[in-house]
C-alpha cells in the first residue's frame, strides 16, 4: 500500500457547509447526529452476550446479525468495534459502523471495555488506552468461534489499544485480523492528555468525561474501600488529575505520564505486521495537529489518511440534519478492498 496516498478516490472528504470547524462537527456528532442515512430507522437492536473473564470478571458484547445472510454465521466476515473512552454500543460512532456493516453484508459487534456496558465490572480494575492485553483476549476467543474475515475498528480511545495489541503482536496478528483501523486515535497520549486537560478543550471536553467517569470510579471505591486515593479523586478536576490518582494506580502504572508514556501506539507504529488504516481529521480538537503521525513513523502496511475536516469521530455529510455515513462506509469499503 502506498500511505501517501488515500485508500481511493472517495475519501476526498468535504464537511457540510452547515458544520464549520473542528468543534462543530464533533459536538453535532456526538450529540445531534443519527447514525447514517437511516434516520428513519430506530436504533439498533443488539443481542447482548455476556462473557466470563479468566480474571473472574466479565465483560458484555452486543451483537447485530445479518438479517438476510446465506452464509453460515461463523462463516461471514464480522466486524469487531472497539469503543473510546465511556463510549458503549449505543454511542452514535457504533450505531453508524453497526447499520453501515449490517447493509455491506457483514456480521457486527462490539465488545465494551470493564464498566461500560451499564453494570459496574467485578474486579479492582477499569479500564484504558493501553489495554491490549484485554484486545488480545476478546480477539483471540472471537478467532477461535469464527472462521471467517476477522476486521476490527478502534474508536478514540479504542483505537490506540487495537494498534497497541497489533504492535505487541507483530506477524502474530495476521492469523486474528485481516486488517485493522484506527480512527481518530490518541496515538500520542501525553501530547492528547495535556491537549484536553486545559482551556476550552478542558471545559467543553474534558468535563464532560469527568461527569461518568468520576461516579464510576466512587462505585469502584464502594467495591474495594481503600483502592486509590478517594479524597484525591474527589478533588480531580482534569482529565489527567483523574489519570494520575485511578487510571493509572489500577493498571500498574507511575501516575499519570508514565501511563500516557507506557500506552501509546505511536513510538510503535514500525511494528505493525498488518494492513493498517489509521484516520485522523486534522482539525481534530482532541488530537494537536503536531502529534499526528507521518511518513517516516509507519511501514508499508500501514496507511495514514488525515483530511484537513472531520472533527473527532465526525466526518459529518450531508444537507442538514445529516448524518454520519462516511466513515464507517469508506472504513468498510478498505476492508472489503483488501479482500
Amino acid at each position: 500500500m502506498n500511505p501517501a496516498a488515500p485508500p481511493h478516490a472517495a475519501w476526498n472528504y468535504t464537511a457540510p457547509w452547515w458544520l464549520p470547524g473542528g468543534h462543530a462537527q464533533t459536538i453535532w456528532a456526538s450529540l445531534f447526529s443519527h447514525a447514517g442515512p437511516y434516520q428513519d430507522q430506530a436504533a439498533v437492536q443488539y443481542r447482548r452476550t455476556r462473557w466470563d473473564t479468566p480474571d473472574g470478571d466479565f465483560i458484555d458484547l452486543d451483537w447485530l446479525t445479518h438479517p438476510n445472510a446465506v452464509a453460515a454465521a461463523a462463516e461471514r466476515p464480522l466486524l469487531v468495534l472497539f469503543h473510546g473512552l465511556e463510549g458503549n454500543s449505543g454511542g452514535h460512532y457504533a450505531q453508524a459502523f453497526a447499520r453501515t456493516a449490517q447493509t455491506s453484508g457483514m456480521d457486527f459487534v462490539v465488545p465494551h471495555f470493564r464498566g461500560c456496558s451499564g453494570e459496574i465490572n467485578r474486579a479492582p480494575r477499569a479500564y484504558h488506552s493501553g489495554d491490549y492485553v484485554e484486545i488480545a483476549w476478546v480477539l483471540e476467543r472471537l478467532r477461535q468461534a469464527h472462521t471467517g474475515p476477522l476486521y476490527a475498528v478502534g474508536i478514540s480511545l479504542g483505537g490506540n489499544a487495537l494498534l497497541r495489541w497489533a504492535q505487541e503482536s507483530g506477524h502474530a496478528a495476521r492469523a486474528t485480523a485481516a486488517a485493522v483501523c484506527a480512527a481518530c486515535a490518541p496515538l500520542d497520549l501525553t501530547a492528547c492528555g495535556l491537549h484536553i486537560s486545559q482551556g476550552f478543550n478542558h471545559l467543553v471536553y474534558g468535563r464532560r468525561f469527568l461527569r461518568t467517569m468520576k461516579p464510576k470510579a466512587l462505585q469502584k471505591w464502594d467495591q474495594f474501600p481503600g483502592l486509590f486515593d478517594r479524597a484525591a479523586l474527589l478533588r480531580a478536576r482534569t482529565v489527567r488529575d483523574f489519570d494520575e490518582v485511578f487510571t493509572a494506580p489500577l493498571h500498574g502504572f507511575d501516575g499519570a505520564l508514565d501511563y500516557w508514556s507506557r500506552a501509546s501506539a505511536k513510538p510503535h507504529l514500525a511494528s505493525l505486521r498488518l494492513p493498517t488504516l489509521v484516520v485522523h481529521a486534522c482539525n481534530d480538537p482532541f488530537i494537536p495537529r503536531d502529534s499526528l503521525p507521518a511518513l517516516s513513523d509507519i511501514t508499508p502496511d500501514v496507511q495514514l489518511w488525515q483530511p484537513a475536516q472531520g472533527g473527532h469521530v465526525g466526518f459529518p455529510s450531508g444537507a442538514p440534519p445529516g448524518h454520519l455515513g462516511f466513515l464507517p462506509q469508506q472504513v468498510l469499503r478498505w476492508f472489503q478492498s483488501l479482500a
